[in-house]
């Protein structure tokens, strides 16, 4: 599918959205900083056409990123689990290397994308279990919490239902639009 609301180039992006974008989301700033800038994530762009929405999205994108509890490689299970359970290719092409870096091993990254067997951890399955709950019922049952409540405190609790709901709501986005990772701006 072509994308349905293409991402603005960075040189399409009026200077003050930059500013917002940029102060929202410290991790934009790399993309904005000069003209040696790598290039720019096309979710970037396609925010940018929002900023209204686009900065304070960015900013809490940003904390569940950086700010967070939970550990990177949790974090990012939870992401590429999401990403998989809801189809979003984007989602997912863009955080496998993010993956990799928290720790998460290849035969795990091709566990979670093939929705195979894998001798996993007891809470990193939880974790595995509870994306699939809450995109499939928007709920966590009952087994899956005691064994999360076992493993995390409250705040990281709600953090993992904050970081598949996020993630989740993005890929409504990117796939409502039709974004692909390998789009770039027009």
């Amino acid at each position: 599918m072509t994308g349905r609301v293409r991402p603005l180039a960075r040189h399409d992006i009026d200077a003050d959205v930059v500013a917002r974008l940029r102060s929202s989301f410290p991790r934009a700033d790399k993309f904005f900083a000069d003209s040696n800038a790598p290039p720019m994530p096309p979710v970037l762009g396609l925010l940018a056409r929002h900023p209204g929405i686009a900065g304070p999205w960015l900013g809490f994108s940003g904390a569940l990123l950086d700010g967070g509890v939970l550990d990177a490689r949790t974090r990012e299970l939870l992401i590429l689990a999401t990403a998989r359970r809801t189809r979003a290719t984007y989602v997912w092409e863009e955080h496998l290397p993010m993956a990799a870096m928290a720790g998460l091993a290849p035969d795990e990254v091709e566990a979670i994308e093939a929705d195979g067997a894998h001798d996993w951890a007891a809470a990193d399955l939880a974790l595995l279990r509870a994306v699939e709950e809450l995109v499939d019922h928007y709920r966590v049952g009952d087994d899956t919490w005691r064994v999360l409540a076992g493993r995390f405190d409250d705040q990281a609790l709600l953090e993992v239902l904050f970081v598949v709901g996020t993630y989740s709501c993005l890929a409504m986005v990117l796939n409502g639009t039709g974004l692909a990772a390998a789009e770039g701006p027009s």
